[in-house]
C-alpha cells in the first residue's frame, strides 16, 4: 500500500512540474511600451502593410528580411490572445499581433529606436 501512495505522489508532483513549466512560458516575447510594441531585448517592433491580416503569411522574405528580420516563435512557442504564430515560406515560426506578423528593422541600432517607421509609405512601428 504505501508502495502504491508513493506511486501516486511521484505521478502528481511529476503532473505539476509539467503544467508548471507549460504554464510559465510566455505566450509572445512582446511587451507594450508605450504606444508601441518592443521585443523581449527592447527593440522597436514593425509590421508591414503588404502581409494580408489573417492570411497567417508574411510577404517579407528572400532579400526583405535582410532589412525586416522576423520577430521569430520556436517551435514550444504558444500563441495566446492576440498573439498568433504564422508559418513562414522557409518553414520557420514567426509572431504575429491581432494577425499582422512582426518584425525588426535592421538599421534601429538601440531599444528605443524607431526608424523604420514610415519606410515606403509600408513599413509601421506595431502599435497595441
Amino acid at each position: 500500500m504505501n508502495r502504491l501512495k508513493l506511486t501516486l505522489v511521484l505521478l502528481g508532483l511529476a503532473t505539476l512540474a509539467a503544467c508548471s513549466s507549460y504554464a510559465t512560458r510566455a505566450a509572445a516575447p512582446v511587451t507594450v511600451s508605450g504606444e508601441l510594441l518592443t521585443a523581449s531585448n527592447g527593440m522597436t517592433l514593425y509590421t508591414f502593410d503588404r502581409d494580408p491580416v489573417g492570411s497567417g503569411k508574411s510577404v517579407c522574405n528572400a532579400g526583405c528580411v535582410a532589412n525586416w528580420p522576423p520577430l521569430l516563435a520556436t517551435s514550444s512557442d504558444a500563441a495566446s490572445g492576440d498573439y498568433s504564430v504564422i508559418i513562414r515560406d522557409d518553414g520557420s515560426r514567426q509572431w504575429a499581433f491581432k494577425g499582422k506578423p512582426l518584425y525588426y528593422w535592421a538599421k534601429d541600432q538601440k531599444p528605443g529606436d524607431k526608424t523604420g517607421d514610415g519606410i515606403n509609405q509600408v513599413w509601421h512601428v506595431a502599435r497595441p
